[in-house]
């Protein structure tokens, strides 16, 4: 007889002597049988069977259990061919749903997912990173309630997902966070992690805001299918994200493609690629260009009052602006030396860039394609495409949301919540939940003056 999720969810008793019982020997044949169906490689127990290399009745009570628990659906018949049609096995990502949010200098993002990573609603908002943090921790708890209540999940948030600008160290397979690691320097001390597992009861995950990117892209933008690329985000900071046969490269410490402190030259002066090469650079030789009388356009709007930033140095490149077309010309070219130097080392079939200055203009992408392919082995060029990024804001949404979908459902993880059905139960979230609530809570924000409505 098949166990059914009420066998399952029953405390374990601690095995003694004897064959083990079948609860505690089913855990990795779920994990892998979840897997094959979650990823795609299998929809119909006969694909199940062939790839899994399971028997018949192994297969039939391990989706029962997993059916049991919510986690497969076997309601739809696919295609008949010359038979009986097969009925197919497809993963509940609507089973519960993932919160997810981006932080940027600038603003903030963010978003509910359902457990494949597919983003189910999203909303973006100016917001200042370096306001008191427990002010835009109050923020950010007030959006996610707010984006719950539109987008109800029937089983409730199993995950956060956070999208940071800097990055997150160590996080190996499958592991939450259990405190909050020092990415934001004016976040120094503050329980970030602490306080939305409190508040929302679910493991917490971080990655850097090009990480996620990364992810978004190779998942959901023009990357789908790569097995190698190079993704680039060009700010104040300029950041590589790595993707080697399908996956996400993070390095020793998830440090992997901080390619903006290299050393790069030019015009007779040194220093790190972000300094030279960056939106900070842009923005001071654009104003220069404009006090010194080479952009009478850039001049113009200084006249009018306007600021000069990077957004207007880029937008005055793209209408012809000679000055700010050799600004742009100067940034691309130095950011294409040091990606020929990845591309030599690394082969990538796409090269992806993105920021809001990449997205303005094509001075820039021009200038890393002039830069890559003049600096560059034939055999890296021959089919090597370098395009700009078509996803905009949304990629750090739906790249965060792959990967606590990835992190959930890692079998090292997985393994020890599946025979409960829901991640919650893990016992070192379960852990983690008790240590917290021994510990208080960081004093509300103050309200005078920090109050903001909610979206409409």
């Amino acid at each position: 007889m098949p166990l059914t999720a009420q066998d399952l969810t029953e405390s374990p008793r601690p095995r003694g002597k004897g064959r083990p019982r079948t609860v505690e020997t089913a855990a990795p044949s779920l994990v892998e049988l979840l897997n094959l169906v979650r990823t795609g490689a299998a929809n119909t127990r006969q694909e199940l069977e062939r790839q899994s290399e399971f028997g018949r009745a192994v297969v039939a009570d391990r989706l029962t259990m997993l059916g049991d628990l919510g986690l497969v659906d076997e309601s739809e018949l696919g295609t008949a061919t010359g038979g009986r049609a097969p009925r197919l096995v497809r993963f509940a990502a609507r089973r519960a749903a993932i919160l997810v949010a981006t932080l940027d200098q600038t603003a903030i993002g963010v978003g509910v997912a359902d457990l494949s990573g597919k983003l189910l609603t999203e909303h973006h908002e100016a917001a200042d990173l370096t306001a008191p943090p427990a002010e835009l921790a109050d923020r950010l708890t007030a959006l996610f309630r707010w984006s719950m209540e539109r987008h109800a999940p029937q089983g409730g948030i199993w995950g956060i997902s956070l999208s940071v600008p800097g990055a997150v160290q160590g996080a190996t397979e499958g592991d939450f966070l259990t405190a909050t690691p020092p990415v934001l320097p004016a976040w120094e001390g503050f329980p970030l992690v602490e306080t939305l597992t409190r508040d929302f009861g679910v493991p917490v995950w971080m990655r850097s805001s090009v990480e996620t990117m990364t992810m978004g892209e190779l998942h959901a933008g023009a990357a789908i299918g790569t097995r190698s690329m190079l993704f680039l985000k060009v700010g104040r900071r300029i950041g590589a994200g790595i993707v080697c046969d399908g996956q996400l490269y993070r390095g020793a410490h998830g440090a992997a493609g901080l390619i903006g402190s290299l050393p790069v030259t030019s015009g007779g002066r040194s220093g790190p690629l972000d300094a030279l090469a960056g939106s900070d650079m842009i923005q001071r030789e654009g104003l220069s260009a404009a006090q010194d009388g080479r952009s009478p356009m850039l001049a113009d709007i200084q006249r009018r009052g306007g600021e000069i930033t990077a957004i207007e140095v880029s937008q005055a490149a793209q209408i012809g602006d000679p000055a700010s077309v050799a600004i742009l010309t100067e940034s691309g070219h130095l950011i294409g030396q040091v990606v020929a130097t990845l591309a030599n080392a690394l082969n990538p079939e796409l090269i992806v860039l993105s920021g809001s200055i990449v997205q303005t203009n094509d001075i820039l992408l021009a200038a890393v394609r002039e830069a890559v392919y003049g600096a560059s082995h034939p055999f890296v060029t021959r089919d090597l495409r370098i395009i700009r990024s078509q996803m905009g804001s949304s990629a750090g949404l739906v790249g965060a949301a792959r990967v606590a979908s990835e992190q959930l459902f890692a079998p090292s993880f997985l393994k020890e919540w599946v025979m409960q059905g829901s991640p919650l139960a893990h016992p070192a979230f379960a852990a983690l939940q008790d240590r917290l609530s021994q510990t208080a809570p960081p004093p509300p924000p103050p309200r005078a003056g920090t109050g903001q409505e909610l979206p409409r």
